[in-house]
């Protein structure tokens, strides 16, 4: 059975760094990050194959960096020079075919619960 646990969330002021990771219990073909700020869509932030092609979102690039250990069946997210504008909720999403659309939250079928992201300027 397939099960995401995100976790590293919490409060940095602007220019500060976090680590979230998401724990699963089986890697899917297509993994990655999603984020969702009140009142706003879930939107992808960064994708990784199983055999490690990796997708950002333009928003993120240089700053954010994704990585996976497979033995450790761990998915991490590495977010640096952060800005109020990253505040969200950041979703672990999996699933096991190519996405049509590989940042729409709609072609993923595995979710985590969320953690929380603040940034504050």
């Amino acid at each position: 059975q397939v099960q995401l646990v995100e976790s590293g969330g919490g409060s940095v002021q602007s220019g500060g760094s976090l680590r979230i990771t998401c724990q699963y219990t089986y890697r899917r073909s297509y993994m990655g990050w999603f984020r969702q700020a009140p009142g706003k869509e879930r939107e992808g932030v960064a994708v990784i194959d199983s055999i490690g092609s990796i997708n950002y979102a333009d928003s993120v690039k240089g700053r954010f960096t994704i990585s996976q250990d497979n033995d450790k069946r761990t998915l991490a997210l590495q977010m640096n020079n952060l800005r109020p504008e990253d505040t969200a909720t950041y979703y672990c999403a999996a699933d096991g075919r190519p996405p049509l659309f590989r940042f729409s939250a709609s072609q993923y079928t595995y979710w985590g619960q969320g953690t929380q992201v603040t940034v504050s300027s």
